[in-house]
Order: structure tokens, then sequence, then C-alpha cells
């Protein structure tokens, strides 16, 4: 099978119900994970933290109560982790707001949503469990209503549980 053309910037790539999920990895060390469309194949894994990586990406689209165990890196600013933290903190499940979040680190909403989306390790660090008040928000830096992202982020909270939600109606693939 030929390789989709981009895929070699990836470590690994996993199937996954709404597309694909990129692993990066570099120098022995996690360096982010990327939503992909599912255009692309699924890449065995080069390495053993790319290995390990794919099989807990794996687990947790099984069980979206699996615990990740991943050796994060330290990255991002002091408000980005704060952020992080914060969002890390929200039980399966449930959702908070971007204004939620924001209160409760003392912050503003847009800047909560800012960090977001500059999170390397999307269902890690689940921001998908963020949305605006009055309905899903963006996902990944991508606001668009019907696109791709979105998708995730709506498939992401049904598997976790969430319902009545306002963007629950929406359709999920189109």
């Amino acid at each position: 099978m030929k390789p989709t053309p981009g895929s070699d910037i990836f470590s690994a790539i996993i199937a996954a119900p709404f597309g694909a999920v990129g692993v990066r990895t570099e120098a022995g060390s996690l360096r982010e994970f990327v939503y992909l469309p599912p255009h692309f194949g699924e890449k065995d894994a080069t390495d053993a933290l790319a290995g390990q990586a794919a099989r807990q990406l794996e687990r947790y689209l099984q069980d979206a109560d699996f615990p990740f165990t991943l050796p994060l890196p330290d990255v991002g600013s002091a408000f980005q982790k704060k952020v992080w933290q914060a969002i890390a903190a929200i039980p399966r499940g449930t959702v908070r707001t971007y204004g939620q979040v924001a209160k409760h680190i003392g912050s503003a909403p847009r800047a909560v949503g800012q960090a977001c989306g500059a999170n390397w390790f999307p269902l890690v660090i689940p921001c998908h469990r963020v949305t605006a008040a009055g309905g899903l928000g963006g996902f990944s830096n991508h606001d668009d209503e019907n696109g791709f992202h979105l998708a995730v982020k709506r498939w992401l909270l049904r598997h976790e549980g969430v319902h009545n939600s306002p963007w629950q109606q929406q359709t999920i693939f189109g």
C-alpha cells in the first residue's frame, strides 16, 4: 500500500472512528498527537515510545475510561500548563465552558481557548471537554461548524458519554 502523502512526519498512525491519530516522537520524547482525516492509512510505530503511545490511544478509543500513563514532555508556557492542568481535572462524561475554566484559574475565556488550541497532546489533555457557553465552540484551532475537527470533538464527547447538549442534535459525519 502506498503511504499517504505527509504520513512520513508521523512515528505512528492509528485508525480512529473519526479518521486517524498521528503520533510524533523526536529524540526519544513525545512531540505531538494530531487528528487526521480518514484518508490517512495506519502506520506501524517506528520506535518504542510511539508504540506505547499508539497502544494507549487505541485503548482510549475502545474504552473512554482508559487512564493514560504516557511520559509527556514539559512543554508550554506557565499559563498554558495552568489551563491544561485544569482541563485534565474535568471528569470524563462532563464538560466545562471556556468561561468556567477561565473563572477557575482567574483568566479570560479567549485565553483559555487559545491554550486549548495549543495543546500538543489531545486526548491525554482532554480539551474536547471544553465548550462554548452556547454550543460546541472551536476545537484544535478550528471552528468550522460542520468541519472535520468539530466532528472529532462531537465523536469524542459522545464516546465519553456526554449527552443533552446543544451540539448533540448536529450531524456528526455529514
